[in-house]
């Protein structure tokens, strides 16, 4: 019985061993490759760049006071729309102590000399109605009164203008009355009431009250690299999609393109700028994040072939042409290539008809 086990023990590890060795030997057998065949087709092929940026309006306009003082008035918010002339906020002058002074001494002076002067017109203008006067001392003490009292408004005017910013003759053309000098959009009011303001001049650029543009003209900036900048030229089409404006497609035109590159984390960009233009109905709002879509190159009618079934060897291309289909034999064919999409590519010279089986990705 012992006998028995150990001669069926010895069978089943050499039918193990046999069945082993058969099926290696099976499987290390080469089987041929089976591949997928494309065929050549005629189609428009367009070769595009995509161009980050943002939607701009072309002219922000910074409104500056012409007086420095201090805001008594604010009048607007961002987002109110306002006309040309409208009054964005009001300055109360911080008149300096000095001129203050002067102001006032001027106005005392002038004061005294029209008193005077008004006492020695209504005396000769006395003697005068009763003819014992000349006729050209009543008219010089005339024309001297007169100028007394025109040198007191003046100096009235002055000790305004110190105090107030505004003379009371000219209170619709004061400095202290900030308005806008364009119709559009208030973007940004940076000021609140009581911040001290400046005046712009040689030494400074002034206090910004509020920032203003035209929404109805945007354009849009963003950058290309610089090895497809030259494929670029001004008057060519874009269209413009807003991440932030569901379905937004808008179509521009290429304004500029720097003739100086920037460095951007180490590669040369250049700045592109585009005219939208702006759907009435779509609510843009400036600082908007966008991409624009340019065609660099395209060809019509075109016989393509999907990329992924070329092989490149140094400067030349190939593709595998099947001549066998029972034996799927093919031969090894050189083409000239032209644009691509990143999917399709264009053949521009070969041996090739759309009738051509091609090889494509192995499937077994």
């Amino acid at each position: 019985m012992k006998k028995f086990f150990k001669i069926a023990l010895w069978v089943i590890i050499a039918l193990l061993f046999v069945g082993t060795f058969v099926y290696l030997f099976l499987n290390s057998r080469q089987k041929d490759a089976v591949y997928e065949t494309v065929n050549p087709a005629i189609t428009d092929v367009e070769r595009t760049t995509v161009l980050t940026g943002s939607i701009e309006p072309r002219d922000e306009i910074e409104i500056k006071p012409q007086v420095s003082g201090i805001i008594a008035e604010i009048n607007v918010e961002p987002g109110d729309q306002i006309k040309e002339g409208d009054i964005i906020a009001k300055i109360k002058i911080i008149p300096d102590e000095s001129q203050l002074s002067s102001a006032r001494n001027r106005v005392s002076v002038a004061q005294l000399d029209v008193d005077q002067k008004k006492l020695e017109y209504e005396r000769t203008k006395a003697l005068y109605d009763k003819k014992f006067e000349s006729r050209e001392k009543y008219e010089q003490d005339l024309n001297a009164y007169n100028k007394a009292v025109q040198e007191l408004k003046a100096a009235q005017d002055n000790l305004s203008i110190v105090k107030e910013g505004v003379s009371k003759d000219n209170e619709q053309q004061s400095q202290t009355l900030v308005r806008a000098t364009i119709t559009g959009l208030v973007l940004e009011v940076p000021v609140k009431v009581g911040s001290s303001v400046i005046q712009a001049n040689t030494m400074n650029d002034g206090t910004t009250i509020a920032k203003v543009a035209d929404m109805s003209d945007l354009i849009f900036k963003g950058k290309i690299d610089e090895t497809e900048v030259d494929m670029l030229s001004e008057g060519m089409p874009m269209h413009i999609s807003i991440g932030a404006v569901s379905g937004s497609n808008l179509d521009a035109v290429i304004e500029k393109i720097s003739p100086i590159a920037t460095t951007d984390n180490g590669t040369n960009t250049f700045e592109i700028k585009a005219a939208i233009a702006v759907d009435s109905t779509m609510h843009l709002r400036a600082g908007y994040s966008a991409n624009a879509s340019v065609i660099l190159s395209r060809a019509a009618e075109t016989m393509t072939v999907p990329e992924r079934i070329l092989e490149f060897s140094g400067d030349s291309t190939f593709v595998y042409l099947e001549t066998d289909s029972a034996k799927h034999i093919y031969e090894r064919v050189p083409v000239k290539t032209g644009i691509s999409d990143g999917i399709n590519i264009q053949i521009v010279e070969s041996n090739l008809s759309t009738d051509s089986r091609l090889r494509g990705a192995q499937i077994k």
